[in-house]
């Protein structure tokens, strides 16, 4: 028996030093093609620089090249292909500045993107949350960074782009609005509470990407009794990070004082029969359709600082507005000079 003991000791071992050596082999292989394509891009522009050809995507050499290329090496040298790789070298000009832990298409989506805060917004809470391409693309059309900025002043917004959301205080994970565009609700929409949350759960994953990194899914419609009398949160999760559970209660039009009152009897409830050692008092967050923040602010008068109110939408928002008020916002500390 200690001989099999000792086998399997073994044999977890390799399996262990095995799975490790191919995961690193394979991000060193991603990221040598990187560089080999930043590397491909300033070939590119110093050959441009040096008056041979101007430095505009219609130039015809980008055209020679694909073909010359193609010929040589095959695929993956088309014109779309050699304007990202050099433009991948404009936008990161140091290679030093480009991530092992991002991915060639990670950066395909990165380098296309004009705002440099906007973009190095992107880059870092990519590999915070260690995004997929995908996952990256979809942020991208939801437009979190200008849903995030819009509730920042300049030094708030700077420090998104600096370091990404980091999550230290319960007001970091909030969003206002959430979106819930990959639900697919056509308009005029006509769906229930009860409908909503379970669309929601059918899509679990990207909802999860919505809320932010570091939860976890609990349980939907959690029961719990408070004398002799049944009730049910939502959804319930459990943060990783901030080490609590956050209840989460879903409205599909204007929040009332009384779904706050409620909301702060589950906050109680949780804080004192689902505690564990180590947990954090309870976060509540009622998602909205409306939101009249003065009721908010008289009905969460006295309450639980860990009570939120936040509104959601469940169609894209209105990018040009959100831009337009980013601009406002890095604007005003040079108005007032």
């Amino acid at each position: 028996m200690m001989l099999q003991n000792t086998y399997q000791i073994l044999l977890d071992n390799i399996a262990q030093t095995w799975q490790t050596g191919r995961m690193n082999a394979i991000r060193a292989a991603r990221h040598h093609l990187l560089l080999t394509y930043w590397s491909i891009g300033q070939h590119i522009v110093e050959f441009e620089q040096q008056g041979n050809e101007k430095a505009v995507y219609g130039s015809k050499i980008l055209e020679r090249l694909s073909k010359d290329l193609s010929d040589q090496f095959g695929r993956g040298f088309s014109r779309t292909n050699l304007i990202s790789m050099r433009l991948c070298y404009l936008r990161y000009p140091v290679v030093t500045l480009l991530s092992d832990q991002l991915t060639w298409g990670h950066y395909v989506e990165l380098m296309f993107i004009d705002h440099d805060l906007e973009r190095s917004f992107y880059e870092k809470q990519a590999i915070l949350e260690k995004w997929t391409v995908r996952e990256l693309k979809r942020q991208k059309s939801s437009s979190l960074f200008l849903r995030l900025a819009a509730s920042q002043d300049k030094a708030g917004v700077l420090k998104l782009a600096e370091q990404g959301k980091l999550v230290e205080h319960p007001e970091d994970i909030l969003r206002d609005p959430y979106v819930f565009e990959f639900l697919k609700i056509p308009e005029p929409f006509h769906v229930s509470e009860k409908d909503l949350e379970t669309r929601l759960m059918d899509n679990l994953q990207i909802f999860l990407l919505e809320l932010g990194k570091g939860f976890t899914f609990v349980g939907r419609q959690y029961g719990i009794t408070i004398d002799n009398e049944r009730y049910k949160v939502d959804l319930v999760f459990y943060h990783r990070y901030l080490r609590c559970f956050i209840l989460l209660d879903l409205k599909m039009e204007k929040v009332k004082h009384h779904d706050i009152g409620q909301m702060n009897m589950y906050l109680g409830y949780f804080a004192k029969e689902e505690y564990f050692e180590g947990d954090n008092p309870p976060i509540g967050i009622i998602l909205t359709r409306q939101k009249d923040e003065l009721l908010v602010e008289f009905a969460t008068y006295g309450m639980s600082s860990q009570l939120f109110v936040s509104k959601y939408q469940l169609y894209l928002p209105n990018e040009a507005e959100l831009r337009a008020e980013l601009e406002h916002i890095l604007s005003i500390d040079t108005e007032n000079r």
